[in-house]
């Protein structure tokens, strides 16, 4: 089993970026985005307090992502892995992410953060929001704020990098320096 951690602000292409790498390697693909539009669109609970978060443009505090993520591992026990897709974000969440897996007797094995221009960012979610008809996509000032507030975050949280890091097991976090180079030129779009 493999499990990768994808890091990006809103617009970086992580949603992109995972197709490739489920396709190759036949992971679940577990993204924060696409469980919050889930569970808004069955009203769940869960859906119903992370909607006043994204309504406003502000990111879902870590209790409800931790939430989503855990029952979606769950419902998924039988996959080939997981592509966490911008989480975690949070030292909070890395140490649930690091508990759930471990529960599971599984690691982490590889991690990629993507890095984007702010103004890149703006735009490539400008476009998205012509088809996308996510909320969160609409307004100038709530893509201005989602893209500060996980900079910000990103920023502040670095440490939920390096705590990942330390999650691998000892085999794989010396491969995953060696083999990321190539499994970026073999998976990734440009």
């Amino acid at each position: 089993q493999m499990n990768i951690i994808l890091f990006g602000p809103p617009g970086a292409g992580k949603g992109t970026q995972s197709d490739k790498l489920i396709e190759k390697y036949k992971l679940s693909h577990l993204s924060t985005g696409d469980l919050f539009r889930m569970h808004l669109g069955n009203s769940t609970p869960l859906g119903i307090e992370a909607k006043k978060y994204m309504d406003e443009g502000n990111l879902v505090p870590d209790s409800v992502v931790i939430n989503m993520v855990k029952e979606e591992i769950e419902n998924n026990h039988e996959s080939k892995g997981f592509i966490f897709d911008g989480f975690p974000r949070t030292v909070n969440q890395a140490i649930a992410l690091d508990k759930m897996l471990k529960e599971k007797s599984l690691s982490i094995d590889n991690l990629i953060s993507l890095e984007v221009d702010d103004n890149e960012l703006i735009s490539r979610i400008k476009k998205r929001a012509l088809v996308s008809g996510r909320v969160d996509d609409q307004s100038e000032e709530k893509i201005n704020n989602r893209i500060k507030e996980a900079i910000e975050t990103g920023s502040k949280s670095s440490s939920s990098h390096i705590f990942a890091i330390q999650a691998l097991n000892p085999q794989k976090k010396k491969l995953l320096f060696n083999s990321l180079l190539d499994q970026l030129n073999n998976c990734l779009l440009y």
